[in-house]
């Protein structure tokens, strides 16, 4: 799995939260259970980012147990978990270091609801199967948000956006140790590896909206954009090293708008009906 330095989730933090699909807490506060502490596993927890999102708008006495292969992350992320429930209920967490990609139904007994970030497009059409069943066969809901859907909106536009995003989108579905990323098809095969299971599945959009005011993220967005364009197709770096500078220099400006298309999905178990 990919590692990823807390300075970079920190800042992307304010976006992400701006982008979750909000319309999916309403079905997933119907479908989880009153008067019960609700458990709730984290994959790739990071920081903890998504649970300092959720907890505060989930009622109930909750438990998360934060999973991720990086200790320092765990440790950012167990520390910041807010203490109180949408109703002031406690909140507990505890950290648990493994690989998410081997997550099973008897791993997943007594789990509530599994939620992830950022997650699904880092791994592979066998490993999102693989948790897809291990979800539906244990009974769990799951909230899996900000998967990108390989979609970039820059304003002003560009002629070379087209060519820099199609490399970028090769380079998330690459192969790495062996492994194909899905990259950018992750919500599509998540949605349907799950619709076959027979549980019900709501989609939602999740765009990142950069404008002036987050230049430091655009700017740090962007290089990371262009340089997984140019490792993809090294004979961009001639034409992509001006435009990236171009960029910068619009964004260090003020000048520039950039809308990042993500996806997000909430399960529910075969047994229950979402409220669309």
């Amino acid at each position: 799995m990919t590692a990823f330095a807390p300075d970079w989730l920190y800042l992307r933090e304010p976006a992400d939260a701006a982008a979750r699909a909000t319309e999916l807490l309403d079905p997933l506060r119907e479908y989880l259970p009153e008067n019960e502490e609700v458990v709730i596993r984290d994959l790739g927890c990071g920081t903890g980012s998504l649970g300092r999102w959720l907890a505060a708008r989930l009622p109930g006495a909750q438990r998360w147990i934060l999973h991720d292969h990086d200790t320092e992350l765990l440790t950012h992320a167990r520390a910041s978990i807010p203490e109180s429930a949408l109703d002031g209920s406690l909140v507990d967490a505890v950290a648990e270091q493994r690989d998410v990609t081997a997550l099973r139904a008897a791993d997943l007994a007594g789990t509530s609801l599994v939620t992830a970030s950022a997650l699904l497009d880092l791994l592979t059409r066998d490993e999102v199967t693989a948790l897809a069943t291990a979800i539906v066969e244990a009974g769990c809901a799951a909230l899996l948000m900000l998967s990108v859907t390989g979609k970039v909106e820059l304003s002003p536009g560009d002629p070379l956006d087209p060519a820099l995003a199609a490399a970028f989108n090769a380079h998330q579905r690459r192969v790495t140790g062996g492994r194909r990323l899905l990259g950018p098809n992750a919500v599509d095969v998540a949605a349907t590896a799950f619709g076959r299971l027979g549980a019900t599945v709501v989609r939602a959009e999740s765009a990142w909206r950069l404008g002036p005011d987050q230049a430091e993220l655009q700017r740090q967005w962007l290089e990371g954009w262009v340089g997984a364009a140019v490792e993809q197709l090294p004979q961009l770096r001639p034409v992509a090293d001006v435009y990236l500078q171009r960029r910068l220099e619009m964004a260090a400006a003020g000048e520039l708008h950039a809308v990042i298309h993500h996806g997000d999905l909430l399960v529910l178990p075969p047994s229950m009906e979402a409220a669309a």
